[in-house]
């Protein structure tokens, strides 16, 4: 096998330039692969580390189209594309990884749930709505018991598109559309595997990790790797996560996210096919990342180790709540001050509550001392706006 992608012309697509795009981006320019990238925002952080940029709407079928013609191999770095226009490049012979019927399954929460109960996964109960009316009145007639989970099916994120249903009146705030009612689990724990798969089927995974999540943006705060849980969960979590893998024969990462119940049962909660929040750590913390893992996977190549090379916490660095504007990082100084600290600065520009700006990891040969470390972090360093 002829493999000319090291300081050659084959060209690799980035669909999205957010963060996770210009940390796969690191790690092209360590290996000189020729990269395009195509984001609706054209002060993407993506943006100054390609080769090529393009403005373009990712939802756009002729955008997604034109971009993915001028590559050789495209792949993702947020789900929310054009999947029709996958499907027209994967005829034409361009090479898309995550392909077009994985992502589809994974773009629509319904249809995913659908997909582990087709393939016998672990995952919580649910029913599934066209629209907010008929949920409503499902919890009327009481067929849909309350509490419940409910998740948009579609365009979910960082927590948005999921809200805890307790009473009739949570339901007054939800948006109209497709969506999914879920047993509300009374889990002891979130846990993730990352699963790296490429076409020979060479299949690696990372270590479990744990993690915690802010209260009340739903949104993880903290990644500890390794997961602080006895081995024969660990073990049973990889071996769902690897399960997971293979009915999807997907190609590049896989992060699947489960819930860890009070049984010591493990629940599937959603699945991402690209790199992954849950795996941020991977770029000081492991013998290769999983920005470097995704572009071996996509590009055939063999598959890099997964061990740790220390035990390590992320930290998400996100807006402060009651600041909006031109981002300044307080303290930053203090915590680049601190044993085993590396801060990641995304490079977007304005801040807003909750928005992801950044992460820092921190390595220790203890994770009990990263964990503390991480604790101090978090208190000092704060994302405001001028």
């Amino acid at each position: 096998m002829d493999l000319r992608y090291f300081s050659s012309k084959h060209k690799l697509g980035i669909l999205g330039g957010g963060q996770l795009g210009k940390m796969m981006l690191y790690n092209t320019r360590k290996f000189d692969i020729n990269t395009s990238v195509m984001d609706p925002n054209n002060e993407a952080p993506s943006r100054l580390a390609c080769n090529h940029f393009v403005q373009g709407d990712l939802m756009d079928f002729e955008t997604v189209f034109n971009f993915g013609k001028k590559v050789d191999t495209l792949t993702i770095e947020i789900e929310n594309v054009n999947v029709e226009a996958l499907k027209a490049l994967e005829k034409e012979g361009v090479k898309v990884y995550p392909d077009s019927n994985t992502l589809a399954t994974i773009q629509n929460k319904a249809e995913q749930k659908r997909f582990y109960i087709k393939h016998q996964l672990p995952t919580a109960a649910f029913k599934a709505y066209n629209n907010k009316s008929t949920l409503e009145k499902a919890v009327l007639e009481n067929v849909q018991s309350l509490p419940f989970v409910w998740k948009s099916a579609r365009f979910g994120y960082d927590g948005n598109g999921v809200k805890i249903i307790r009473k009739h009146s949570d339901l007054d705030q939800l948006p109209n559309g497709e969506c999914i009612a879920e047993d509300l689990i009374p889990f002891k724990n979130e846990l993730a595997v990352i699963v790296a798969r490429n076409p020979k089927g060479e299949i690696k995974s990372y270590p479990v990790v744990e993690m915690e999540f802010h209260p009340e943006a739903n949104q993880v705060e903290y990644v500890l790797c390794p997961a602080r849980i006895p081995e024969s969960v660990a073990k049973k979590a990889t071996d769902v996560a690897l399960k997971t893998a293979a009915a999807f024969q997907h190609v590049g990462l896989l992060a699947v996210e489960m819930f860890l119940t009070q049984n010591d049962n493990i629940l599937i909660n959603e699945v991402a096919p690209r790199p992954h929040n849950s795996g941020h750590q991977t770029i000081e913390a492991s013998q290769t990342s999983q920005f470097e893992q995704h572009l071996r996977a996509i590009l055939n190549l063999p598959l890099g180790s997964t061990k740790n090379k220390a035990c390590g916490v992320m930290v998400n660095l996100v807006g402060a709540e009651g600041h909006q504007g031109a981002v300044v990082y307080k303290n930053i100084e203090a915590i680049m001050a601190l044993e085993g600290v590396t801060p990641h600065i995304y490079g977007k520009k304005m801040t807003r509550p909750f928005r992801k700006m950044g992460h820092v990891t921190i390595v220790n040969s203890s994770i009990e001392k990263a964990r503390k470390i991480a604790q101090k972090v978090k208190e000092s360093i704060n994302v405001i706006s001028e």
